[in-house]
């Protein structure tokens, strides 16, 4: 059986109320050994310090204490300590998280290079950098050059520019969001980041839709990631992967999995778990705003 990643998130793009709710996991953790053992079962009630409970927040304790108490105030640094605690894993990845600055995404006023989600407006919050490190090492062998990718639920633009990166001119990235203002926002975001001549090149576009049902006008995809957790995989966007394609989705309700969606050449469909996870729900733009 397929062991799950060392690395158990709690993240969600979405902010909620969350600090009745007890959460209680295995934690996986690997340091420089090629083998992989159970730490720990934990909850928030039995920590000697529980951390401030905000959705999005990491569960990889160790190193978000390490990046808040060290005072990270570059991206650079913020990409090295993830690659030093293994969520960073190819050089691709990290050259992607070190051209896209992630204090262009953040609010002012916000640490941008603590590992912990921040609220945008909205209830709304930009995932903490693990997550999107995670997310972004699950995509990879998918985003090569030329290859068209969806970003679900696409918040701040932040995940979609990487993307943009990544695939290149050749490519395609589309972000998604329910939220119009949002939706400027990132736009205005991606603009002052070196995403931007993708954007302007007509490489890179964001757009305002409901995101469970994908955006047919750039599909199939080869690499699909959405940013909330759906009661089950919205078959839009099975349909709109390409065949050798691959989704990353948070599925489930109070207990969450992020699910790894493989597309087989011969069309068939083949999930599997990657880690635990702590998202609200893939929902409509009404209940978002309501705070549901």
């Amino acid at each position: 059986m397929r062991m799950p990643s060392p690395v158990i998130a709690y993240g969600s793009r979405y902010c909620a109320p969350l600090s009745h709710l007890l959460i209680t996991s295995t934690l996986f953790f690997s340091h420089r050994q090629h083998h992989r053992r159970t730490v720990s079962q934990f909850s928030f009630s039995n920590l000697p310090n529980p951390p401030n409970i905000v959705t999005g927040n990491s569960l990889f304790f160790r190193m978000e204490r390490f990046c808040t108490g060290s005072g990270i105030n570059k991206n650079k640094a913020m990409v090295e300590h993830l690659q030093h605690y293994g969520v960073i894993k190819s050089k691709k990845v990290a050259e992607v998280m070190e051209k896209i600055d992630r204090a262009l995404f953040v609010p002012d006023g916000n640490p941008p290079y603590v590992d912990s989600p921040m609220q945008i407006g909205y209830n709304a919050t930009i995932s903490a950098p693990h997550m999107h490190a995670t997310c972004l090492q699950l995509l990879e062998e998918n985003l090569k050059p030329g290859n068209h990718a969806l970003d679900v639920g696409s918040g701040t633009g932040y995940l979609t520019a990487c993307f943009a990166l990544m695939v290149g001119p050749e490519g395609r990235a589309v972000g998604i969001e329910h939220i119009p203002e949002l939706v400027t926002s990132s736009i205005q975001n991606i603009e002052k980041s070196a995403g931007a001549p993708l954007l302007k090149e007509g490489f890179l576009s964001v757009h305002v839709g409901d995101g469970r049902l994908g955006w047919p006008e750039f599909a199939p995809y080869d690499a699909i990631h959405v940013g909330a957790a759906a009661p089950e995989i919205p078959q839009p966007l099975i349909d709109q992967l390409k065949p050798g394609g691959r989704m990353v989705i948070p599925v489930g309700n109070i207990f969450q999995d992020l699910k790894v969606v493989d597309k087989n050449l011969d069309g068939s469909i083949s999930i599997h778990s990657e880690t635990s996870v702590r998202y609200v729900p893939l929902t409509s733009r009404d209940a978002q705003l309501r705070g549901y």
